[in-house]
């Protein structure tokens, strides 16, 4: 038997699974140009936006300075995960657009069927913009290697793959 690690079986489900359920991601309510949405600059005034929701919405447990919780590659005594850092040290930046934009809105089960998780989706107390603009304050932090990284991740054609 091969030992598979609850990290990579949730990213290689993620690479392998998430992408094609994502093309779906346009008929469940957001629009086309939500799936491009970070490949169009992002303002200041998007970011300070993003840095006000994400204080109000995902602080509590990503962290105030993006940093996760505390032991966030172990599994809590639930079985599921805590939440990563949206930081260097975090993952985050090892997705696209369309996977970060699908887990805010409608939660990791849009992306990981099945998947359970202590965080909410976000469709009925977000709006787009507003997801799109605490996307945009996370990717602000990161380094230009890991902004470059992750924007290679995205479509270059503009739709889910």
């Amino acid at each position: 038997m091969i030992a598979v690690s609850p990290r990579s079986l949730v990213t290689g489900l993620m690479a392998g699974v998430g992408m094609a359920l994502l093309s779906g991601v346009a008929d469940a309510g957001s629009t086309p140009e939500n799936l491009t949405f970070l490949e169009k600059p992002i303002t200041p005034e998007q970011i300070a936006l993003g840095n006000d929701v994400y204080a109000e919405f995902c602080a509590s447990c990503h962290g105030a300075n993006l940093e996760g919780q505390k032991n966030w590659k172990r599994r809590l005594d639930t079985g599921r995960m805590p939440a990563p850092p949206h930081d260097a040290s975090g993952h985050t930046w090892r997705h696209s657009d369309q996977e970060l934009f699908a887990i805010t809105k409608f939660g990791v089960g849009a992306v990981v069927p099945g998947y359970e998780s202590d965080m909410p989706a976000f469709e009925d107390v977000l709006s787009d913009e507003e997801i799109i603009a605490v996307l945009g304050y996370i990717k602000s932090v990161w380094s230009d290697e890991e902004r470059a990284f992750q924007h290679n991740l995205n479509p270059k054609d503009g739709r889910a793959k």
